[in-house]
Order: C-alpha cells, then structure tokens, then sequence
C-alpha cells in the first residue's frame, strides 16, 4: 500500500517489505495495478506517461523494487500479466501482423533471446553448474511443456557422468521423489506461465531440507526468489497461445557447458564410456551404413 492509501499488486508491496516510495515512485508503481496491460509491453517513455511521471522516476521505481532498470521489471510485468490469461487469451494479446506464424515465431524468439541477453548472469551460470557437479543426486522438475528443458538437462548430464533425473510424475510420486533428497542433492525447477501448485509445494519442501534449488522461471519476486538458492530469470512469451521455452533452453545449453568447462577431462572420459556402452549394444547404426 501507497503513502497515499493507493492500491499497487500484492507482489509489488511484497517486495517493497515495507519502505515507503516516494510520491513519484508511488504512482509508477500504482500504475502497476490501473495499468496491467499497458505497462506490461511499454517503453521506458510509455511507462512514464501512463503513471504521469518523469522517465528518470520510472528507473528508480524498477530499482526500488530490486530491479535492474525498466526493462526487468517490464518483464516481471508481461510474465505475470500473462500467467492470469488462458492459453485463448494469450492468442489474442498477439496484434495480426504481416507475418505469417514462422516468422512471426522467429521475430519472438530472436527478442526473447535478446532479452535473455541482457539478464543471463555468467557467474550464476557457474554457480548453477558447481551445483549440479557437486550433487548426490539432481532431480528435475517441470509441467507439461515445459519439461522439455529439464529432459534435456537430465540426458546430458547423465552422458557427461552426472546423476541427473527427470520426474514428471504428480501427485504421492512427486512428494516421495523430493522427500529423498538431502542436504547432499539438488533440485532444478523449470517454472515457465503456470505450473501446478504441487511443483511449488515441491520447492518449499525441497527449500525446507535444505536442499539447493535451482529455479528457471520467468518469475523474480516471492515466495520463488525466497525458496530458489538460485533463480535463473528467463523470458518465456510466445508467438501463439503458448509460452516459449528457447530462452530456458538457452539457458540448460549454457548450464550443461558450464558443467563441462569444470572438468572437461572426466566430461570427455564419461561420454567415451557412454559411446562405448552404446557401440557395444548397437544402439545406433554406423555412419557407414
């Protein structure tokens, strides 16, 4: 809540944790709340003019919140906003353009990618990585669709020597899978539009055995950024109805590298064992053939 007795989102006082903006910071911020829609696409300018302020208060009020600038909070905005839509009300976010749906595709992916470019943080990336080597066990999570990155995290990893596990079970299964993990093991969460409420419930659990979670989601404030030891911030808006996962890929290519990087020697002696296990079984067919 506002000095003035204004409403802003939940979220937003959340991260406030009680300080008091500024007038001008007030209303950027109020702005949040009269103005989902709008301000979750606009520029630094267009932001400005909704809440009636100077650019300058735009930029303090992001960073009051603990963002970066406009630009991060904008996208803590645009994933939120699109959380509370059905995938039908997603489609009609998207103006008709020119385009037809590949290269409009394209056009949204090169952004979201840009956009990742600004956020991806190489020492996370690392610290991510060490996490993973230094595991027990890891045990990935993710909904649907969005599971897709974490399959390719398990795979990898398991070629490269690491127990990476992949559990899209529900339910008992997933509470029991988490509630084997310890001080020892990891967790990494792929967190994109909506997940089910037991993935959190998951996190929290994880969270409170004090297990390291990792957490790859286009989401930055509360309750994640208290239960993730590392929330790797991506951006997830599609071109269609649905959200994309290129950015979050993006972002387990550059883990799974950052994994290598650390030993690249028993990367190397691992994935020749795994060749050889492969050849030895015919799993593929040769080249020649």
């Amino acid at each position: 809540m506002s000095d003035d007795g204004a409403r802003v989102p939940a979220w937003v006082d959340r991260r406030l944790a009680g300080h008091s903006p500024g007038s001008g910071a007030a209303k950027v911020l109020q702005a949040l709340a009269a103005h989902p829609r709008q301000m979750s696409y606009a520029s630094t300018s267009a932001a400005a003019r909704l809440a009636e302020v100077n650019v300058a208060t735009v930029v303090r009020a992001a960073q009051l919140l603990g963002f970066s600038g406009w630009p991060a909070l904008r996208a803590e905005i645009r994933s939120r906003y699109l959380s509370g839509l059905s995938a039908s009300q997603v489609l009609t976010e998207h103006d008709a353009t020119e385009d037809g749906p590949a290269r409009a595709t394209l056009r949204r992916e090169l952004s979201n990618l840009q956009d990742l470019s600004a956020v991806l943080d190489e020492e996370q990336i690392q610290r991510v990585a060490h996490l993973i080597v230094d595991a027990r066990v890891t045990l990935v999570l993710g909904s649907g669709s969005f599971a897709a990155p974490g399959l390719q995290l398990a795979h990898l990893a398991q070629t490269i020597g690491h127990d990476v596990r992949l559990h899209q079970g529900g339910g008992t299964g997933l509470l029991n899978a988490v509630s084997l993990l310890g001080e020892g093991d990891c967790l990494v969460a792929l967190h994109l539009w909506r997940s089910p409420r037991e993935i959190l419930d998951a996190l929290r659990l994880a969270h409170e055995r004090r297990v390291p979670v990792v957490l790859v989601s286009d989401r930055a404030g509360e309750p994640f950024s208290r239960w993730a030891t590392e929330l790797v911030h991506v951006p997830s808006e599609g071109a269609s109805m649905f959200p994309s996962v290129v950015a979050a890929t993006t972002v387990v290519q550059a883990v799974v590298a950052a994994v290598v990087a650390i030993d690249p020697d028993r990367a190397s002696r691992a994935s020749d064992d795994i060749q050889a296990l492969w050849d030895r079984y015919g799993l593929f067919p040769s080249p020649n053939e």
